[in-house]
């Protein structure tokens, strides 16, 4: 078994541990692998060992691993970062969702140019109101909201938050706990957060999808 296959492995018990403590089945947590900056053999590796959701943040180098790994079967891209006009389409050619949404020119463009079935998409929110983060105001969200609901091309999922880094476990989970609450304020069920630092205290506060890099493909140089 590869180191790659190894870690991913373990990874997925750990999901596994934390949909039992809080009583969810575990199909109902997507581990989108976090696979940015690391080259396609990696990927590759990843994939041979069952793993199918692949997170990018860069819209060309999602395009290029996307050219270079057309050839397995399956395989869904997430684009997880942010995202400007100019590159909408190459998220709108391949992606499977988008986890950043957080303006509307964006979202009318990627609603141009997606030719498939419409893009789930997953509203950012800057849950922990740091300047140097994007994401919507939680106050920001209801006409936001009702605008993408209104774009055809785009499937509005749910929300996404990459909270503040802390070591305050109880924090943490309040940042999560608030995001699930604004979702169910807004009528939505899909909940995009955690990280490897992170995770399962996001699964045990609903996280539908689990963003998960470092502990699978190792740090990035």
């Amino acid at each position: 078994m590869s180191e790659v296959a190894q870690r991913l492995k373990e990874i997925q018990a750990r999901v596994a541990a934390a949909c039992a403590r809080a009583g969810r089945p575990v199909e109902s947590v997507t581990l989108v692998a976090v696979s940015k900056l690391k080259p396609a053999a990696l990927i590759r590796e990843a994939y041979e060992a069952g793993q199918r959701d692949f997170g990018e943040n860069y819209a060309q180098e999602l395009r290029d691993k996307a050219a270079e790994l057309a050839g397995l079967e399956g395989l869904r891209w997430h684009s997880i970062g942010p995202l400007q006009t100019n590159k909408v389409k190459y998220v709108a050619k391949v992606a499977h969702a988008f986890h950043a949404l957080d303006r509307l020119d964006v979202a009318r463009e990627l609603s141009k140019r997606r030719a498939e079935a419409p893009l789930p998409c997953y509203a950012e929110v800057n849950i922990g109101g740091e300047q140097s983060k994007s994401g919507l105001a939680p106050e920001a969200l209801e006409p936001f909201l009702r605008e993408v609901r209104a774009l055809p091309g785009l499937r509005l999922e749910g929300l996404m938050a990459l909270p503040p880094p802390t070591e305050d476990l109880e924090q943490a989970r309040g940042h999560f706990r608030r995001l699930r609450e604004l979702a169910r304020e807004h009528g939505l069920s899909g909940l995009s957060m955690g990280t490897t630092h992170d995770f399962e205290l996001a699964i045990e506060e609903g996280a539908t999808l689990v963003r998960v890099g470092t502990a699978i493909f190792g740090e990035r140089g």
